[in-house]
């Protein structure tokens, strides 16, 4: 495919931040020295934290500080939005988006993550109005229930502009789609199914890169490792990077 037809790949791990992490990765650097040393290695980065708890407009100003001009962070909207209040009022949103304005200020924000949990069936009237409602940027949701799979739901994030995100783990891979519903997709590797205790083998990562290099010509493509245990994210997030390069 012509270099100039190629939309880009960024491959990067779901966090940065684990002490499993720190001798093989890390080099046993400290921890306030880790995201400057991740920022070396992958030009993106899912951030988790933001699931569980908002956090500091300090610590969200020092991750800009502390990452390269071209360095995008993805980042996990609030379970108080995805999973208490289930898509049903996203006036908490604002205060969400207070946190992260440090951030939101700058081309370092990438997409923002809706993870709903895996007991929340199809609901196209509530994803309509949460889609509505969105602050402008990218948005992509990651459905767990095989009900959301269908195309009026896919209708309704193109119209959006919202991607779908590709979980790759062996327990949605009976529902799970690859349907690409703008300019851009989001996969999410959650742990093999060939590799051991969660590591991903090389037969499945070449699936995975012949995959991309067929969708490049359509999407751009941003895909973060989550099997963070045994420093796994690190080396399939590596392998895949080098191999898309070659």
């Amino acid at each position: 495919m012509p270099a100039a037809r190629r939309r880009p790949i960024r491959i990067g791990c779901s966090g940065w931040n684990y002490q499993s992490w720190r001798d093989e990765f890390y080099e046993g650097k400290p921890a306030r020295l880790w995201l400057r040393h991740y920022a070396e290695h992958f030009d993106t980065v899912e951030v988790n934290t933001t699931f569980y708890r908002l956090p500091l407009r300090t610590s969200v100003a020092r991750w800009v500080e502390e990452t390269p001009q071209r360095f995008l962070f993805a980042v996990k909207a609030s379970r108080y939005l995805t999973h208490l209040k289930r898509l049903t009022d996203l006036a908490g949103i604002e205060r969400y988006y207070e946190r992260l304005e440090p951030l939101v200020a700058t081309p370092k924000l990438g997409p923002v993550l809706w993870q709903l949990p895996a007991n929340f069936r199809r609901d196209d009237h509530r994803l309509a109005n949460a889609l509505a409602a969105l602050p402008p940027g990218r948005h992509c949701f990651e459905f767990r229930h095989p009900s959301w799979f269908v195309e009026p739901v896919y209708d309704l994030l193109r119209r959006h502009g919202a991607a779908l995100v590709i979980g790759d783990r062996p327990e949605v891979k009976e529902f799970q789609t690859h349907e690409l519903t703008t300019d851009w997709t989001y996969i999410r590797f959650h742990y093999g199914s060939r590799g051991r205790r969660g590591n991903y083998s090389e037969r499945e990562l070449e699936e995975w890169a012949r995959r991309f290099e067929d969708w490049r010509g359509e999407v751009e493509i941003l895909a973060y490792f989550n099997n963070d245990w045994e420093t796994f994210a690190i080396r399939n997030a590596r392998w895949l990077r080098r191999r898309l390069s070659a």
